[in-house]
């Protein structure tokens, strides 16, 4: 269903996370399918010298987020707006056609945190806080974030379909694959202080 690109940023992602002092931050989702892209970046000389994201979705909206800030990083602020959704799901081998008016934002999250820097630039410019990212919740409806199959629940979830362990981020509740050190979705770590069981 998915390409290996995509599956190595799914299980690798690139530049998780946030910028505390960004100089511009951008958010987009879609409401169907609750896929949720926030951007954020450092500027300097006109070239995107940072770039971070959090994404609050499947495993294909981390995917394109992880490849639009690795094809991101170095350019000019006029070179990365011309990255668009169809240009990333190339880069990533392609996407199935379910995800890709769904999951494939990407590119417009980056547009949006670019946009926010030049707005930033003018003089009196007071815009928004950016408001918090909403919170990921699954239930026992939890699906696979590669195949979309219903998860086996247990000790950690488990797709029968992929073969492949899930758990559950303690900071945002988001899926990551089992034994990974940080959560793909937020960029915490995934491992839990000894002692210290969620009951």
């Amino acid at each position: 269903m998915y390409s290996e690109k995509v599956m190595d940023h799914f299980q690798n992602p690139r530049n998780v996370g946030t910028i505390a002092d960004a100089d511009g931050v951008g958010q987009v989702g879609n409401p169907v399918c609750g896929d949720m892209m926030r951007f954020s970046i450092k500027v300097k000389d006109d070239r995107l010298s940072d770039v971070k994201f959090q994404t609050f979705g499947c495993g294909a909206a981390i995917a394109v987020s992880s490849m639009v800030s690795e094809m991101a990083v170095g350019r000019t602020l006029d070179d990365a707006m011309t990255i668009t959704n169809e240009t990333v799901a190339e880069e990533l081998g392609g996407l199935p056609k379910n995800k890709m008016h769904c999951s494939n934002l990407g590119a417009d999250a980056l547009h949006a945190a670019i946009e926010d820097y030049r707005r930033r630039q003018t003089p009196g410019y007071t815009g928004p806080e950016p408001q918090p990212l909403a919170d990921h919740h699954h239930d026992e409806e939890c699906t696979c974030p590669f195949c979309e199959g219903q998860l086996d629940h247990g000790k950690k979830e488990f797709c029968r379909a992929c073969q492949l362990e899930f758990e559950d981020c303690p900071a945002c509740g988001g899926l990551s694959k089992a034994g990974s050190e940080t959560c793909v979705t937020c960029g915490a770590p995934m491992k839990k202080d000894e002692g210290s069981e969620v009951g």
